[in-house]
């Protein structure tokens, strides 16, 4: 067996599970980018990889597989960038347990991160969060269950692996109605429940049924539904949704839409960006200022606020539909002379008598 394979069973049992205690999430993304690399190791070395060594994994090689990922796979900057995060947690570990390689690693760890662009917010307004809503046919456990689901996502916030990992027993209804979830970096976290939600989980429960540790949103087998198919779920009822709101087929609406959707509508009704921190489990509230920044409302209003003194606040519009035509005009050259060049420059006008 070569070196690589005894480093890699090492770094995950060791560091990963033993000191780190890293969550499943990580351990699978970990998992994922290393079987692709060693992947794309085997077809450009000819090794098999319990054959791969150290040395087959250098920085020409690993440079060569993230370009590989963006051209050949599609993944966006963020996602190579992700692949680049967990390939250098190898190689540092490596540094302390094969010294020996040291200028190979620090060669693989001087590769940079690609710069990326922050991409505007997708949320939806209260029309389109009730097209996608009206969509599921409710007339089937399908569409109870997607309704639900939905519901949920639109009010709470929850992020998708949130939503996957929810069983009968997280969610409390009674006097206070909240939902309990563990978020990204393993935090607990309870988040309440509207009237409505609490009535739409309480009629699916009862239907659904079965024990408290089973998954609140289960697939045709009975097992969690994975982020794939929330993902799927929603794009399905949003394209049902276009004909009764166009608007939609502007938006590429995810979950993850549905999560800035819910930060959006507290942030209209006055909630303070701190609590809408706590509400979906941020690590910082300095997080939670990409909703400001994408919000025109807030920006228009802030700039009412500025308006010089007697000046009428808001956008200007025509008083009149003849003044809106005229505004409307562009300005262009004067129209040219008709008459023909030379006539046009050997005329002189009349002068003025005396």
């Amino acid at each position: 067996m070569s070196s690589l394979a005894p480093l890699l069973e090492s770094f995950f049992t060791k560091r990963l599970i033993a000191q780190r205690n890293s969550s499943p999430n990580t351990i699978a993304a970990y998992r994922d980018t290393y079987k692709l690399l060693l992947h794309f190791a085997h077809r450009r070395t000819g090794k098999t990889p319990s054959k791969l060594d150290i040395e087959d994994i250098d920085a020409e090689l690993v440079s060569a597989f993230l370009h590989y990922l963006e051209r050949e796979r599609g993944n966006q900057p963020r996602t190579r960038n992700a692949r680049l995060t967990a390939i250098r947690a190898l190689f540092q570990y490596a540094s302390f347990e094969h010294p020996e390689h040291g200028a190979l690693i620090q060669r693989v760890l001087a590769i940079p991160a690609k710069r990326t662009d922050r991409p505007e917010l997708t949320f939806l307004s209260d029309e389109e969060v009730d097209a996608v809503l009206a969509s599921p046919d409710r007339q089937t456990r399908l569409g109870r269950r997607d309704h639900a689901l939905i519901l949920l996502d639109v009010i709470t916030g929850l992020r998708a692996s949130e939503l996957t990992s929810l069983t009968l027993r997280d969610v409390h209804l009674g006097d206070k109605n909240y939902v309990s979830c563990t978020g990204k970096g393993r935090k607990q976290r309870s988040t309440p429940l509207t009237k409505l939600v609490a009535v739409a989980l309480q009629l699916w429960m009862r239907e659904l049924g079965g024990a408290p540790g089973d998954p609140l949103f289960p697939g045709h087998r009975g097992a969690p539904l994975g982020r794939d198919a929330i993902r799927r779920i929603v794009k399905r009822h949003t394209k049902k949704a276009v004909p009764h709101c166009p608007s939609l087929a502007k938006k590429a609406v995810s979950p993850h839409s549905l999560r800035h959707t819910a930060a959006m509508r507290l942030l209209h009704a006055g909630v303070d960006t701190s609590v809408i921190a706590l509400v979906l489990g941020h690590e910082s509230p300095r997080t939670t200022y990409i909703y400001l920044h994408a919000d025109l409302r807030l920006k228009e209003h802030a700039l009412d606020r500025a308006t010089p003194p007697n000046t009428p606040r808001g956008r200007y519009k025509p008083t009149d539909k003849l003044l809106a035509f005229l505004d409307s005009l562009q300005l262009c050259s004067p129209p040219a002379d008709p008459r023909p060049a030379d006539q046009a420059r050997h005329h002189h006008p009349p002068q003025e008598a005396a």
